[in-house]
């Protein structure tokens, strides 16, 4: 059977959901197939969205047009911001999700957009047209034998894709929370002459609530007034919501010595697993075993859902036995009776080498591929969300005859990820922290959508009532920041209030932003001073407080992005044959010859290209 679609997207997780509603959104007929429509939008490992650099993404699909934000919010179980005692620029906002709650929501939201069919069924093959420089896809085949032609296909697999569950000795054939494995289209990408690579990650046990005596744990509440994800939650919408606490345990000296004691038994310690893990997110045998000069490692009991017994415990993910995860749990205060509900496990999976991809996450080899999410090689469901946008975007753009979206470093965390996988590639699931960005104090949470919403408009991705309120908000920002610039007061009025507050006082008059940029001062404390300002919303003042505040550094950072513009701007030709320029190290040339950048600035940042190189590069464009 023949079937034709222009837009195949092949898994549903968050990679897949953001992909294929951008290309329907766009007008593309869009087919979204799954292994399962009961995984749409799972979250097989942390009910979290967000975190450290993570809530940045997140607040940036939405600036964007993406879903994920708006989803969160109306699933939110617990708020929290986390980093409050750095700077604003690393402020990172990281909710309790709802688990079911949120894949609910985003099912339904992929049932009622027009242009988007939903399709239950495993790609097994693609298929692609042979001729000229490159490849361009042609079909993909599900497993039923259904044979589906399309223009553009973006693989959004997750972990699925030969995926393999190891429990101690124990490993069979199997996707996340035990479903069904992608078999075959491995094989099928080789033969299109995609290298790919095999990755692993975990998770830890679930634990029924009834067996932990919260009585003995760490209690960790959310915070309040709830500042949303997305733009289209209103202020205040979140605020009447009763947040669910969190809890904290510790290992202890009794768990470590479990942990030491059958560490052979380990998957990962056995030879078992040949997969690379995840650095940043490491298993708790990794850990012990890496950090031993530490007496016990922090973890997080977090609640999988509201009315749902099942409790996350983040930080213990291991691969050892079952019998040893008893042990382990029992060992922790609160958890001598702990009841087990899912075993924690070890995945395998393949992904791939992101080099081969342009910044716009098509293949360069297969003309119409694209990849994202955890088969680029990264970690995270907001990570995956991120590049789903991108690729969805930008398939969507090629078949309408329009330029791509390329997004940079300098005005997204979106745009450092993608430039990080397709420039650097990465040998381990790929984690975004706030320490990638060279532009942390231009890329914040707060203003995101002044960042990225003008391209979200662009793209068609923002409607006109939303496009109003963003520039009604902006409008309100500048006035705000202008008002405070220039609004001045005398010693006498200013000294009485720097005295309630133990700050030093003035000898002249001086702006409400240079009492603003007084550590320890913020725009709320100004409020007896400042009786006349005007009514603004909590998202308003965030903005003018922190762009008032770190003035100097933004400053700074906009002159070195302006610096940088000219090798950012510097096109390379993609037919260049980097062994004919001279001066070029060989080193250097092998590498821009695999990796084909496209600007000057990109090859800059390739691992073997030094600056000598870029000199040559710039010379060499000159003569051109």
């Amino acid at each position: 059977m023949k079937q034709k679609t222009q837009v195949a997207v092949i898994g549903a997780g968050h990679a897949g959901i953001e992909a294929a509603l951008a290309c329907a959104r766009l007008g593309l007929d869009t087919v979204l197939f799954t292994l399962s429509l009961d995984a749409v939008a799972n979250l097989p490992c942390n009910p979290s969205i967000g975190g450290t650099g993570k809530g940045h993404l997140v607040y940036e699909i939405d600036a964007l047009g993406g879903e994920m934000g708006r989803a969160a919010d109306l699933v939110t179980l617990q708020s929290r911001t986390l980093n409050l005692g750095k700077g604003a620029a690393v402020h990172s906002k990281r909710i309790q999700a709802d688990r079911r709650a949120y894949q609910h929501k985003m099912k339904s939201t992929l049932e009622s957009v027009e242009n988007l069919r939903l399709i239950q069924a495993e790609i097994t093959s693609i298929s692609a047209k042979q001729g000229g420089r490159v490849a361009k896809i042609e079909s993909v085949t599900t497993s039923l034998g259904e044979i589906w032609e399309c223009d553009a296909a973006i693989i959004c697999t997750g972990t699925y894709l030969e995926s393999a569950v190891f429990v101690g000795d124990v490993s069979y054939p199997a996707g996340p929370d035990g479903s069904l494995p992608a078999r075959g289209l491995s094989a099928s990408l080789s033969e299109l002459g995609i290298r790919l690579l095999r990755f692993k990650t975990g998770t830890p046990a679930r634990v029924h609530r009834r067996s932990i005596d919260f009585s003995r744990l760490e209690e960790q509440k959310g915070e309040t007034p709830i500042t949303p994800y997305s733009a289209l939650t209103a202020d205040g919408e979140l605020d009447s919501r009763e947040q669910i606490s969190c809890h904290v345990v510790y290992t202890n000296a009794k768990t470590h010595e479990i942990i030491r004691e059958n560490i052979g038994r380990s998957a990962m310690y056995s030879g078992k697993i040949h997969g690379t893990g995840p650095r940043y997110c490491p298993s708790i045998e990794d850990k012990v075993t890496r950090f031993a000069d530490k007496p016990r490692h922090q973890l997080f009991v977090e609640p999988m859902g509201e009315g749902n017994s099942e409790m996350y415990i983040q930080g213990f993910s291991t691969s050892l036995p079952t019998d040893v995860q008893y042990e382990m749990l029992r060992s922790l205060e609160g958890f001598e009776n702990a009841e087990i509900m899912r075993y924690a496990y070890a995945i395998e999976y393949d992904c791939c080498d992101p080099t081969q991809l342009y910044p716009t996450l098509e293949f360069k080899a297969v003309e119409g591929l694209y990849g994202a999410g955890q088969f680029n090689g990264t970690s995270g469901y907001e990570e995956a969300a991120a590049q789903g946008l991108v690729a969805g975007i930008n398939a969507a753009r090629k078949l309408k005859g329009e330029e791509p979206v390329i997004l940079r470093r300098d005005n997204s965390y979106i745009g450092t990820l993608i430039d990080d996988l397709v420039t650097k590639g990465t040998n381990e699931p790929y984690r975004m922290m706030t320490s990638r960005a060279e532009y942390r104090m231009l890329l914040r949470q707060d203003n995101a959508d002044l960042r990225l919403t003008p391209i979200g408009r662009e793209v068609g991705l923002i409607n006109d009532t939303r496009y109003a309120a963003f520039l009604e908000k902006k409008a309100q920002i500048e006035g705000e920041t202008a008002r405070i610039e220039r609004t001045h007061f005398s010693p006498e009025k200013v000294n009485p209030l720097m005295d309630s507050m133990g700050q030093p006082q003035v000898s002249s008059g001086c702006s409400l932003a240079d009492l603003l940029r007084r550590p320890g001062v913020d725009y709320a404390s100004l409020a007896p001073l400042d009786i006349d300002r005007p009514e603004l919303s909590p998202r308003v003042i965030l903005t003018v407080e922190v762009g008032v505040k770190y003035e100097g550094y933004i400053k700074k950072e906009i002159a070195e992005v302006a610096r940088r513009e000219k090798l950012e701007s510097k096109k390379l030709p993609e037919d260049i044959d980097y062994s004919t320029i001279k001066g070029l190290r060989i080193e250097a040339a092998q590498k821009l010859a695999a990796l084909r950048p496209l600007t000057v600035g990109q090859a800059s940042r390739i691992s073997g290209v030094n600056p000598a190189d870029v000199s040559v590069l710039l010379i060499y464009l000159g003569i051109k």
